[in-house]
C-alpha cells in the first residue's frame, strides 16, 4: 500500500508551514473558582477565539481508545490519537479485555512468570502505579494478577506500590492502601505491601529527566533500603505527619518490614511484573532490570537479581522492551508523519523533555526516532529539574525561540509542538502557579504566531487533555470541596473539551467548520491539518472538520 497522499482540492494552500500546537492540560472547563485557564490573563487566546473559526474537541474516553467515557484522556493517548488520525484501542482497554478473556493468563508472558515461581518457589514482585487512575494502570488489574497467583500456588506475593495523587486526588493514598491491604491479607497472609512511595519520587522517571528517581526506586524495591514501617497505611500516616501538607505523589521512600526485617527484596531467582501499561515511565526501570552492562543504566545498582521479568505491555516497541509482554500493545502504523514523509514533506517537532517524547515517539504511533531524518528534525529542550509550580514558565520561551527560528531557516511544511505548563504545572496542584503557566503559554504563543504569519502559514491551536481547567475538586452538589479551610487541589486530567483554533491570516471564505462532523475528537486534528496542507487524508482516517468551498 503506497504511503503518498494524493493532492486535494484546496486551490487556496497557503505558501507557509501549517504548524500543530499542543496546549498540554489547557481543557475548557466550567466557569467556577478552580477554572486556572478562565483566571488566567490570555489575551492572545482571547483575541483568536474571537476572530479565528475554531470550535471543541474531544479529548477523553473513547474518543482517544479508553474503555468509557468515565475515563480521563492523557498525553499518550492524546499524542496518539493526533499523529495517528484514528482511534486505536489503548492499554487499559486492551488489559481489560485480556483479563475479561483470560487470554492474559493462558499467554506465555504470565506463563513464564508463574511458572517461575513455582519451580524455584520464589517470590512474585508486583510494581507499579498503585491507584485506578487508568492512566498508567489500574488498581484491579493488580487485584486480578494476585488472584490468579494464588489460583495456581505462588507462595509469596509482594506488591511494590507507587502511590498517585496525580492521576487521583492528590491526597488519596489511604482510600487504597487500607481496604487493599485488608483484601490482601484475607487472600493471603503470606502476602503483602513491600515497599513504595510517591510516583515523582521514585521509580516512575521518563526521557531521562532524572535518573535518580530510579535509583532510589532500586534502593527501595530492590535492595530493601529506606524507612521500615508495618504497613503501608502507617507509612503513609506516619511520613504525612513528618512532612504536613506533601502531596502522595512527592511523598518518600518507604519499606514494609516483617519480623524487623524487610518483607520482599528483590531476590535471585524471583519474579517481576511491572504492571503499568503506559510505557513513558516505564522504560527507565524496566531496563534497570534487564540491562546486565554496567554502562546501561547510570547508577550503581549494587545487586542486580538475575530475574524472570515482564511488563504488562510492551514499553518501546523499537527495542522491543521488555521481550517479555502480558498484553500486546496496539499496532499504530500509517500515521500522519509517515504519509508526509513519503510525501516529501518537511517536518519540524519540539518540546521539552517532559513532552519531547509526545511530539516524537507517541505522535509517530509509539514508535522511536525518525521516519526520515533527511525530511525530519526534532529539537528537544531540557527541562528544569525542579517542582514544576516554583517555575511554571517552564520552557514555553525556549520551545518558541527554537521552533520560530527553525521555521524562518528552513522550509517545512508541517510542524507540531507541546507547551506542557498546563499538564505539569496543573499536576503540581498549585492554582497561581497553574494559573501562571496558562499565561505563559498565551504570552508564548504571541510570540511564535507572527512568524507563522509572516511564512504564509496556519497554526491549529488546541490540547491533548484538559488539567489546567479544574483545579478544585468538586462535590456531588457542584460546591468546591475544602481542606483545613482551603479548596482541595484537584491534580488529575479532567472529561473535558479541548479547544480548536484554525488560526489563519490569509483566510478569505475558502472552508469552513463542517456541522456535519459531530462531536469531533483529537483523531479528527489530522486529516484536518492534512486538507489545510492540500492534501486528501487516507479514507480510513478520522474526518476533516472543514468543509470547503
Amino acid at each position: 500500500m503506497s504511503l503518498s497522499l494524493a493532492r486535494s482540492a484546496f486551490f487556496g494552500q497557503r505558501t507557509g508551514p501549517v504548524v500543530v500546537v499542543v496546549m498540554d492540560g489547557v481543557g475548557i472547563g466550567p466557569d467556577y473558582a478552580g477554572n486556572a485557564v478562565k483566571a488566567a490573563t490570555t489575551p492572545v487566546l482571547k483575541r483568536l477565539m474571537a476572530d479565528y473559526q475554531h470550535t471543541a474537541l474531544r479529548a477523553h474516553g473513547t474518543a482517544v481508545g479508553m474503555p468509557s467515557d468515565a475515563d480521563m484522556g492523557n498525553s499518550e493517548v492524546g499524542h496518539n490519537a493526533l499523529g495517528a488520525g484514528r482511534i486505536f484501542d489503548q492499554g487499559a482497554k486492551l488489559v481489560q479485555e485480556a483479563l475479561d478473556s483470560g487470554a492474559l493468563f493462558r499467554g506465555p508472558g504470565w506463563t513464564e512468570i508463574i511458572n517461575n515461581c513455582l519451580a524455584r518457589n520464589s517470590t512474585l514482585h508486583l510494581l507499579g502505579l498503585f491507584s485506578d487512575g487508568n492512566v498508567h494502570s489500574h488498581i484491579n488489574h493488580l487485584k486480578a494478577l494476585i488472584v490468579e497467583a494464588k489460583k495456581r500456588g505462588v507462595a509469596k506475593v509482594a506488591v511494590h506500590a507507587l502511590l498517585d495523587g496525580r492521576d487521583v486526588g492528590e491526597t488519596s493514598a489511604l482510600e487504597y492502601t487500607e481496604p487493599f491491604e485488608a483484601w490482601l491479607a484475607s487472600v493471603d497472609p503470606r502476602y503483602g505491601i513491600a515497599s513504595g512511595g510517591g510516583r515523582m519520587w521514585l521509580t516512575m522517571d521518563r526521557y531521562a529527566a532524572d535518573w535518580s528517581m530510579v535509583e532510589r526506586g532500586w534502593h527501595t524495591h530492590v535492595l530493601g533500603q529506606g524507612p521500615q514501617f508495618p504497613s503501608a497505611s502507617a507509612a503513609v500516616k506516619a511520613l504525612r505527619e513528618t512532612r504536613p501538607g506533601v502531596l502522595d505523589q512527592d511523598l518518600p521512600e518507604f519499606v514494609i518490614a516483617r519480623d524487623g526485617q524487610p518483607f520482599a527484596p528483590v531476590r535471585d531467582g524471583d519474579s517481576v511484573v511491572l504492571f503499568n501499561f503506559r510505557g513513558d515511565r516505564a522504560i527507565e526501570i524496566s531496563k534497570a532490570f534487564l540491562d546486565q552492562q554496567p554502562s546501561g543504566v547510570p547508577f550503581d545498582r549494587i545487586r542486580q537479581p538475575q530475574v524472570c521479568f515482564a511488563g504488562m505491555m510492551t514499553y518501546d516497541g523499537d527495542t522491543n522492551l521488555p521481550p517479555r509482554i502480558l498484553v500486546k500493545p496496539p499496532v499504530i502504523e500509517r500515521t500522519m508523519g509517515q504519509y508526509l514523509a513519503h510525501s516529501g514533506v518537511r517536518q519540524l517537532a519540539c518540546s521539552e523533555t517532559q513532552k519531547y517524547g509526545h511530539v516524537t515517539f507517541f505522535w509517530n504511533g509509539n514508535r522511536s526516532g525518525y521516519i526520515d531524518p533527511k525530511l525530519e528534525k526534532y529539537i528537544e529542550v531540557p527541562s528544569d529539574r525542579v517542582s514544576f509550580d516554583e517555575r511554571p514558565w517552564m520552557k514555553a520561551a525556549e520551545i518558541t525561540d527554537a521552533v520560530a527560528a527553525e521555521l524562518r531557516a528552513n522550509p517545512y511544511g508541517f510542524a507540531r509542538l507541546n507547551f506542557a505548563n498546563g499538564d505539569m504545572v496543573g499536576h503540581t496542584g498549585n492554582f497561581n502557579s497553574t494559573r501562571m503557566a496558562v499565561e505563559a503559554v498565551d504570552l508564548s504563543l504571541g510570540r511564535l504566531l507572527p512568524t507563522i504569519q509572516q511564512l504564509g502559514g496556519i497554526a491549529l491551536i488546541t490540547a491533548d487533555h484538559g488539567n489546567a481547567d479544574e483545579m478544585y475538586e468538586i462535590d456531588k452538589k457542584g460546591a468546591v470541596k475544602t481542606e483545613n479551610g482551603r479548596p482541595k487541589a484537584k491534580t488529575s486530567h479532567t472529561l473535558n473539551h479541548v479547544p480548536f483554533i484554525i488560526y489563519d491570516p490569509q483566510f478569505s471564505g475558502e472552508y469552513t467548520i463542517d456541522p456535519s462532523v459531530s462531536e469531533p475528537g483529537l483523531a479528527n486534528v489530522a486529516a484536518t491539518a492534512l486538507a489545510l496542507m492540500g492534501y486528501q487524508a487516507p479514507s480510513d482516517y478520522e474526518r476533516s472538520i472543514l468543509k470547503f468551498s
